[in-house]
């Protein structure tokens, strides 16, 4: 079986394994990228195996960087990039069920493969795209199904995240789990709690934006492992109502957790610290949340639309078109486009406008300023500097 290595990615780094070859030692392509490059999904990064140890690595290239020597990587910088390349390794001992208490370097491609998660990552290709197969991973990516190497327990003991990476697959490549390991996942679920909240919220949000987010979900919920997720004790039959939700795939992350808000009925702000989201995704699906009970009947008001933003607006809009992809809610995009501001920087008023008006600095000219930016909003005064001042003045007087 020969793999097509023509993506730049590979031809880039086809050096690199010939190098390591002529110097007497085996070297190939691994993982995700033989497997992309199988399916013809696009290739973002290359992973390099070898029976060269570290020091040999070392001596075969002018210039390297130890990024990670005490498990058998090292960084070959070529041609102003740089290509890791892994000794191959087996590995004992998994006290937290993430990262091995020891690892021994090999020269056997065939012991380093049986460390890895799944038969369809499993695979390795020579620098001729000569596709190197030891269990049957071939096999199993024609027929779009995630096995486990070996037996599901012992790979699910040494990472338990690869529980999440498989609901994951089964979202992303639409890939279904062969019986043995769906079992092994639902036997060994609780070891999921040993893992750091980032590493599962990584994986969940690809799972949300995968081409089959139903089965990955459904997986999830099945095997019981939803419960050692952040917040999820509980959230079994909202989840399902995820589940069932329209198939299209979601866009982006912040689409997919508002909808996951959104049908969980949880206040965003908490939910998402704590799963460790960023602070910028966190400000998204609380705009886009805090419109939401507004998008099902009329056109929200000027300054529940105002207050939302533009990406609040656009985030809200796009996720409740993927949840009613039936409603038409083109009038309510026309609405916030028609505001006479999106942001208070555009109010034709200033601090210092009003200062030359006579207003001293302080609390009461804060709230002028805010008074008028709702009044631009709403309509009720348009936005030109004479139009406002006005405007501030009279409600001054009438206080």
């Amino acid at each position: 079986m020969q793999v097509d290595l023509s993506n730049p990615q590979f031809q880039a780094a086809i050096p690199i394994l010939q190098r390591i070859e002529d110097a007497g030692f085996e070297a190939y392509f691994v993982g995700g990228c033989v497997r992309d490059a199988l399916l013809g999904l696009p290739i973002h990064d290359v992973d390099i195996a070898t029976s060269a140890y570290p020091a040999e690595v070392k001596g075969i290239f002018r210039r390297t960087v130890d990024t990670g020597i005490q498990h058998g990587t090292v960084t070959v910088l070529d041609h102003g990039a740089g290509y890791e390349v892994t000794t191959f390794r087996t590995e004992s001992g998994y006290q937290d069920f993430r990262r091995p208490d020891s690892v021994q370097f090999v020269r056997s491609l065939k012991e380093d493969q049986l460390r890895r998660d799944f038969t369809v990552n499993a695979l390795a290709a020579r620098h001729d795209g000569t596709v190197i197969d030891n269990f049957n991973g071939l096999a199993d990516l024609h027929d779009h199904v995630l096995r486990a190497v070996g037996n599901p327990d012992d790979r699910f003991g040494e990472d338990a995240l690869r529980m999440m990476r498989a609901v994951r697959f089964e979202s992303q490549l639409g890939f279904t789990l062969e019986p043995a390991t769906a079992q092994g996942i639902s036997d060994n679920a609780p070891l999921l709690q040993h893992i750091a909240v980032e590493r599962i919220a990584t994986e969940f949000t690809r799972l949300l934006l995968g081409i089959d987010r139903r089965a990955g979900l459904r997986t999830l919920i099945d095997s019981g492992l939803y419960q050692y997720c952040p917040q999820f004790a509980a959230a079994g039959p909202a989840l399902a109502q995820l589940a069932a939700l329209p198939a299209s795939q979601w866009p982006n992350a912040a689409v997919a957790w508002t909808l996951l808000v959104v049908t969980l009925g949880v206040a965003p702000r908490k939910f998402l610290r704590a799963w460790k989201q960023s602070n910028d995704l966190i400000e998204a699906v609380q705009a886009a949340t805090s419109m939401w009970p507004a998008l099902g009947g009329t056109v929200p008001d000027n300054w529940t639309l105002y207050a939302a933003g533009t990406r609040g607006v656009t985030v809200a809009l796009t996720a409740y078109g993927c949840a009613h992809p039936d409603r038409d809610v083109t009038a309510i995009r026309a609405a916030y486009d028609g505001l006479s501001i999106h942001h208070k920087d555009e109010l034709a008023l200033s601090g210092s406008d009003l200062i030359a008006a006579g207003m001293q600095p302080g609390r009461a000219m804060g709230q002028a300023l805010r008074r008028a930016e709702r009044a631009v909003v709403t309509g009720t005064v348009a936005n030109t500097r004479t139009a406002l001042l006005a405007y501030v003045q009279a409600a001054d007087q009438a206080d």
